[in-house]
Formats: structure tokens, sequence, C-alpha cells
């Protein structure tokens, strides 16, 4: 059980991203709702469902260690009093490609439980034939570190 609690959607958001890019699964399972009704579908991947599949997904991910920055833009939320949604682009570049990688098109769903936000999902896709105006990279001034 996690003791950490993220006071807003935001916050939660912020901590999945900073555990994302230092490869650390504990602190990426901390986001995570402890319910067993989550999902999260990674680039390309399959399906995980359940607090396992998730956990085994990340675990192998992160295998490498760290290895991608990762910076946001072009967000969209949408809030209600129990849920967050949030969509927005990934743009991620791995240590040691030469080339930036297209953006990701990413949903992650957040939802307020008794000890905070928690998320139930997320799920990243290419954005593949995006218009060139919607795949700005890391200087794109709408794009930002986590949105802060």
């Amino acid at each position: 059980m996690s003791t950490k609690i993220f006071p807003t959607a935001q916050d939660a958001e912020t901590a999945f991203y900073e555990a994302l890019e230092r490869a650390d699964l504990e602190a990426m399972m901390a986001v995570w709702s402890e319910d067993e009704e989550i999902v999260c579908v990674h680039p390309g991947g399959q399906r995980h469902a359940g607090q396992a599949q998730v956990r085994e997904g990340w675990r192998q991910m992160f295998a490498g260690g760290p290895s991608m920055r990762v910076q946001i833009g072009q967000q969209v939320v949408m809030t209600g009093m129990m849920v967050e949604v949030r969509n927005v682009h990934e743009h991620i570049t791995v240590a040691g490609e030469q080339q930036p990688r297209p953006p990701m098109v990413t949903t992650n769903v957040y939802l307020r439980t008794p000890s905070g936000w928690r998320m139930v999902v997320h799920h990243a896709s290419p954005a593949l034939g995006a218009p060139a105006a919607q795949q700005a990279g890391p200087a794109d001034p709408s794009a930002s570190k986590y949105l802060h």
C-alpha cells in the first residue's frame, strides 16, 4: 500500500512522468490506484489489466534503467469531481538516439480516492499521420516539462 498522497491529479501526473524518466518501478506503482480495475497500454503493446500485469509491464519497460526524457505538450484536460482525464503529446528523447521520435498521444485517467488522486488508465500510442504543426517537439512553446 502506498503512503504517498497526491492532492491533485496534476501532482499524480508529475509523479508519473518523474517515475517514468527515472525508471523507478516503486515510484511508478505509487501513482497507480491500488484497485484491480486499472489498465495500462504501452505504445505498440498489449493491454495490461490489474495490479500484477500493470506492474510487470512497467518492470519490463524499466529493465534497461533510465534512458529517456519526456516533455509534455498540447494538453487537454477534462475535470470532474471524482475523475480527471488528461490527453497529452509526449515528446520522448532517448539517450544515444540521433533522430527525435514522433510524439506519443497519451491519455491518462485519474480517480479521486480516499488516499488522494491515483491513476487508473494510461494509454499511449504513436501520433501517426499527425500534421506537422501538431508534431512540434520540445522547442514548441506550448510544450513544457510535465506542465507545471
